[in-house]
């Protein structure tokens, strides 16, 4: 069975430190047995903390999951199975990710070989549908990070205010980098910390890449263990 180590942010710093005011590990439950938990994102809606995974190999299907009390239990006040539609033909689904930003729920994947590129959807209200390009920038740079960004290791969060953008910095477990949306582009280090510190990270975490979120008073970060 899988399962999320969870970190937050220690106000003040630059450190997101594993267990601090949080929950230090949640079991994801349920999960169809085709649930790809390496291509993975989470977001908090204002109500709800929620998963989402791909549904196999696809690049069309993900798994919904809320946070149920004790754990990230698949289908949970959730819509089970939900279907990515219109993305253009080069879009790389081996990754992606989410949030809510107090008025609809995004979702992002980027250009094949061109990682700076995001695109973006929208779940379309009363369907089971993300669509590229609903109510949405279809296509938003990310522009100014520096020349070591691991482009394969990212996350997004919307805190209320700002629309921020992560990614670690390339041979590194502790380090990652920070920047957020300027009206045109995800810039580095626009109204952001630049360089953003892991603290007590587990052992058994997969660092192959993470997920975050800001639920109203914290932002936290999530690494899967295996």
């Amino acid at each position: 069975m899988s399962s999320l180590n969870q970190f937050a942010w220690v106000a003040g710093t630059t450190t997101y430190k594993f267990g601090h005011n949080s929950i230090p590990n949640i079991p994801i439950t349920g999960a169809p047995g085709d649930a790809n938990i390496d291509r993975m994102a989470m977001l908090h809606d204002g109500r709800a903390y929620r998963l989402y995974t791909f549904k196999g190999s696809t690049a069309n299907k993900i798994y919904q999951y809320s946070f149920n009390g004790s754990s990230y239990a698949y289908g949970h006040n959730s819509i089970p199975e939900l279907t990515l539609e219109g993305f253009p033909a080069d879009t790389d689904a081996s990754s992606f990710d989410m949030l809510h930003d107090g008025s609809a729920y995004r979702l992002y994947m980027r250009r094949l070989g061109d990682r700076t590129t995001l695109y973006q959807a929208a779940w379309v209200p009363g369907t089971t549908t993300y669509r590229y390009g609903h109510n949405s920038i279809p296509q938003i740079k990310v522009t100014g990070f520096p020349a070591d960004t691991d482009w394969s290791r990212w996350g997004m969060l919307h805190d209320g205010r700002a629309y921020r953008f992560y990614a670690f910095k390339l041979g590194s477990n502790t380090e990652f980098y920070q920047g957020s949306f300027n009206g045109r582009t995800y810039a580095y280090g626009h109204n952001s910390i630049p360089v953003l510190t892991l603290a007590g990270t587990p052992g058994n975490s997969d660092l192959h890449d993470m997920s975050m979120l800001h639920d109203g008073s914290n932002y936290r970060l999530y690494l899967t263990v295996r």
